[in-house]
């Protein structure tokens, strides 16, 4: 049960990454799109979630 949790934390902080990198906010002003490590904590807290960790 741990490794799942943390597979999907890494996988979801990997992808929020990613997200962020491929798709952002150029302008700047989106809330969890704008920098790196908010959309990293925000896909990391989302694949913990994904994983039933809660």
């Amino acid at each position: 049960m741990t490794l799942r949790i943390v597979a999907f934390t890494l996988l979801g902080a990997i992808l929020g990454f990613a997200y962020q990198r491929l798709v952002g906010c150029r302008s700047g002003v989106c809330l969890i799109t704008s920098r790196w490590y908010v959309a990293t904590g925000y896909g990391a807290v989302m694949g913990y979630m994904l994983s039933n960790g809660h």
